[in-house]
């Protein structure tokens, strides 16, 4: 009886990469996030567009007295933070297909959560030090 024998393989083998469930969180929470920006958004437009008048009400003292209110601070402040975090890693996967080279793509990622990171402590800041009292 003849034996069979086989060709080694054209690649050599690797070790089994470490794998992490980045990706795979990074899909749940555009999928969670989006569901709740529809949300936060909606009714945001809906509050300041359609109710009471719609857009001709608002002005510093309406987001003064807004702002007031915890609610509506943590309200806006998960809108910013839902969008940006969202938007960011919707830009992240488009760095990721696009940028062909290791250093662009690392530049550009850099770049992006850099800007991310300036955006959400200024947003944040504003929101949580706002003064509806100030004088000139």
């Amino acid at each position: 009886m003849s034996e069979l024998i086989l060709d080694k393989p054209r690649s050599p083998r690797r070790p089994a990469a470490r794998r992490s469930n980045f990706e795979l969180h990074s899909w749940l929470f555009m999928r969670i996030s989006g569901v709740a920006l529809v949300v936060l958004v909606l009714g945001h437009l809906f509050i300041m567009n359609i109710l009471d008048g719609g857009v001709h009400r608002i002005n510093f003292g309406f987001v003064a007295g807004r702002w007031a209110s915890p609610f509506w601070q943590i309200w806006d402040l998960a809108m910013l933070w839902l969008a940006q975090i969202h938007g960011g890693n919707g830009l992240r996967t488009v760095i990721n297909d696009y940028a062909r080279k290791d250093a662009t793509r690392f530049w550009l990622k850099m770049l992006l959560v850099v800007s991310m990171v300036l955006i959400l402590f200024t947003g944040t800041y504003v929101i949580f030090t706002f003064d509806p009292n100030i004088t000139d």
